[in-house]
């Protein structure tokens, strides 16, 4: 039996329990084979509902293991998945159309509906952006939002399609605002939103990080280098119960630059000062050469500049559906009591 075969035989093995816990919490978006981890870097296999997702990072796959990937997965969860397969190696590259086979079927890149902790979300195999509308590694995160923002004002910074937002409208928060800077990223969490009808509305902002944080944090707004700002929405000071920072790696525009190597301060000195006294702020590091000990205590640090100290700071471990064979997972969230 070839070495992806044992290896994705290996990991559904090892997933039994959790994608029992997962469906009877009414999830069935998960990852099944996490790759870097799990003998075969750089592939990866997700369950979105309805639609199994194969997306490979260092080289095509090809034609006889895809489909081998397919029917194993759907003869082991005993389900007919539509298969989509996006080949990310190649610069700028997502599918490679040379054979038929890696062209998804029309059913299969129609819009479905996922579900995580019971709540409904939009899924589609292939959209303008790059990555898939949920990133799963977060479901833990958005489960702990669900369970602790009863009550509270939240402030979902870096939304994209608004998943924290949902959780926090589930959880009955009195109050979600959204920020995200595309326009497109807002519009799937407007559809989320829709998605779940029981749900309160939530607030949706369309802007750069920098010049809202900061005017929530009542900070002035600076622009890069000395150009000349574009427009942006002007926004009261104001603190939040609840507020989620969960940056991309990097990013760069008139206002500011997101750099989570160096320059993971600018992004959290805001966030604290727009986190209300007694508050909680949650914040995210997906960068994998980031070590966890030295980024809490950059944050630790940051915070006592700021005459904010923290009351408590928690590690929210990745859903266990990403394995770290050294404990060290790319992604790294902390829940801090301020």
């Amino acid at each position: 039996m070839p070495a992806l075969d044992l290896a994705l035989r290996a990991a559904l093995d090892a997933r039994q329990p959790l994608l029992g816990e997962l469906h009877a919490q009414g999830t069935d978006c998960y990852r099944l084979f996490h790759g870097s981890q799990e003998g075969a870097p750089g592939l990866t296999l997700d369950r979105y509902g309805p639609q199994l997702l194969v997306q490979s990072f260092h080289q095509p796959l090809q034609r006889e293991a895809l489909l081998g990937l397919h029917s194993a997965i759907n003869e082991r969860l005993g389900l007919d998945l539509h298969l989509v397969y996006n080949d990310r190696a190649g610069g700028n590259s997502r599918v490679d159309r040379r054979d038929a086979v890696y062209q998804a079927t029309p059913e299969a890149l129609d819009d479905m509906l996922g579900q995580e902790w019971g709540l409904n979300y939009r899924v589609r195999g292939r959209h303008p952006g790059q990555d898939p509308l949920l990133f799963l590694d977060l479901r833990n995160a958005r489960g702990w939002i669900k369970a602790n923002s009863a009550g509270q004002s939240v402030l979902n910074l870096f939304a994209y399609t608004c998943g924290v937002g949902l959780c926090a409208a589930a959880g009955g928060a009195r109050e979600v605002v959204n920020l995200d800077f595309a326009e497109g990223n807002l519009a799937v969490g407007r559809e989320n939103g829709a998605l779940n009808p029981s749900l309160p509305a939530m607030q949706f902002i369309q802007s750069d990080y920098f010049p809202a944080i900061r005017q929530l944090a009542d900070l002035p707004v600076a622009s890069r280098r000395g150009q000349k700002l574009p427009a942006y929405p002007r926004l009261a000071p104001r603190q939040f119960d609840l507020v989620f920072l969960d940056p991309p790696a990097w990013a760069r525009s008139a206002f500011g630059t997101v750099d989570l190597l160096r320059d993971y301060q600018s992004l959290l000195k805001p966030a604290i000062l727009a986190t209300a006294e007694g508050g909680t702020l949650v914040c995210c590091n997906n960068l994998a050469k980031v070590e966890l000990a030295d980024w809490r205590d950059q944050v630790l640090r940051c915070a006592a500049k700021l005459g904010r100290p923290l009351r408590d700071c928690q590690v929210l471990p990745p859903a266990a559906d990403f394995p770290s064979h050294d404990a060290k997972p790319p992604l790294k969230t902390l829940i801090l009591r301020l």
